[in-house]
This record gives structure tokens, sequence and C-alpha cells, in this order.
């Protein structure tokens, strides 16, 4: 079973005087590179929500917000009288005017409201990290679902390759007969008389530089090597890129020694195929 890297976990809590919000998002990535956003009054919690999800999700880039806002009566903010009435009392001096001018005036100016910092609360942040697991619970669902679906499009392309695989068996056997006719046919326009022993040995020789036995199992070995990975019980999206790189190795080796137009034609429908694998690849976790 592979996962993708590629999800989205939210998680949503509504206390009595506040809401907490969670969302978790992951990209491909060849490593892990997580950001996080949380409130001020947890930043020295910070590190232990960046383990929790880095362990828990292992790869990706991974961005995770936090917030929480105060949906009761319960207010932190308010009035710094004695800044707005120092305000009033030098507005006064610069222009007659009655309080309530003064007053329009002095609430906008900096710092006429106070909050008060807002205290880390243990117990609102354990309910922080029940709502980033809920949000990592969701991811990796998420990241499940969308591995099935590249699993299902591995196995079809891989299936492509291998059918591919089995013309180019085919039609290696008229290979040789096509080089003899040709290498027969161009002797004969030389007008030259040749030795048939010597024609046979070079024959034999070229054939056998040309021979693509051994990189036709290669290939067949590697794509039941990949196979074998999707079906096993940890997603490994590096092992198949190396193992995307092995096959690539041999398809371009066919290519390069095939020497025959329909079998060099089956090898650039291999490549294609092949490519979007290593596309495919890139999001497995």
């Amino acid at each position: 079973m592979i996962y993708s890297m590629t999800g989205f976990g939210k998680s949503v809590l509504q206390m009595p005087s506040k809401k907490l919000t969670v969302e978790i998002k992951s990209l491909n990535s060849k490593g892990i590179d997580l950001s996080t956003r949380i409130p001020s009054q947890y930043r020295e919690k910070e590190l232990q929500v960046r383990d929790f999800v880095a362990k828990a999700l292992q790869r990706g880039k991974i961005d995770v917000s936090i917030f929480i806002e105060t949906t009761g009566s319960q207010t932190k903010t308010g009035i710094n009288n004695e800044l707005i009435t120092s305000y009033m009392e030098q507005l006064s001096h610069l222009a007659p005017g009655d309080d309530i001018d003064y007053l329009k005036i002095a609430i906008r100016l900096p710092e006429a409201m106070r909050t008060e910092r807002e205290e880390p609360d243990e117990a609102l942040f354990e309910q922080i990290m029940s709502g980033v697991q809920e949000a990592v619970n969701e991811l990796i669902t998420y990241r499940k679902d969308e591995g099935q679906v590249l699993e299902q499009d591995f196995k079809q392309r891989i299936g492509q390759i291998g059918q591919l695989l089995v013309k180019i068996q085919e039609l290696d056997g008229q290979r040789i007969p096509n080089v003899r006719e040709r290498l027969t046919k161009s002797l004969e326009e030389l007008e030259q008389n040749i030795d048939q022993n010597r024609f046979e040995q070079e024959l034999i020789y070229y054939l056998e530089k040309y021979d693509i036995t051994e990189e036709i199992v290669r290939l067949d070995n590697h794509l039941n090597y990949f196979m074998e990975n999707l079906a096993s019980g940890d997603s490994n999206g590096k092992k198949l890129g190396f193992i995307t790189q092995e096959i690539g190795r041999e398809i371009n080796t066919i290519g390069s020694k095939s020497n025959f137009a329909p079998m060099q034609q089956a090898v650039v429908q291999m490549k294609d195929e092949l490519e979007k694998i290593k596309e495919q690849a890139l999001n497995v976790l």
C-alpha cells in the first residue's frame, strides 16, 4: 500500500468562549519541510507541535495553522482610561472644543485600547494537541485515498510497459532475418564476392553485440519488483523512484541496441509510460 504526500486535514473545536481551529496541508517534497502558525502565547510549545507532526507525517512540505478565536463575552481588551484622559487634556490645550470631540479623537490614538497578554493555558494546550492529532489523522486518511488512486495508475502503466516488452520480444524474432537481409542486400550492391563463412561469423558477432536478452530479463525483473513494492505494507516513494531509474536504464539500452524501427517505436511508448510513472512517484510518501 502506498500513500500520497498530498493531503489536507482540519479539526474544529467549539468551546464555551473560544473556537479552536487546526488546519494541516501537505504537498510533495524530498524530505520534511514543516512550517507552523501558532498563537503567540503558545510559541514555547511550538517544538512539541512540530515534533508530533513530523513523526506522524514523515515527509512532505507541511503547513500547520492553529487559530484561537474568542467567541464568548470574555475579553482581555479594555479602554486605557489614563492614557485617553491624558490625550484629551493635551488636545484641550491645542484648540477649543467639548469633551465629546476630544474623546472621538483620543480613542483613535495609539494604545487607547489596552490588550492584556493572555498567558498559556495548559488545559487549552491539551485541546490544541488533540486538535492537531485529529487533523493529522484526517490528513493521513486523505493521503491513503490519494495513494490508492496512484497505485491503480502505477499498475496500469507498469502493465502497459510489460505488454510492450512482450511485443519487443516478438519483434526481436523478426529482427535477425531483417538484419541478415539488409546486410546481404548491401553486399550484393557492392558486386563483390564474399566468403560465406566469414560473412556468417561477422553476422553472429553483430547479432551478439546487439543482443537484448539480458536487458529483457532485467527489465522484466524490475517491473515485477516495482509491483511487489506497491503491494508491500510500507509506502516508500524513494525506493519506487530508484526502481524507475533502473527500469529507464534497461529501456534505453534496448532502444540503443534494437536497430529495428518497429522495436524502437515500442521503446518510445515504454519511455512515455515511464515518464508518467516518474512524475507520479514524486508524490508518493
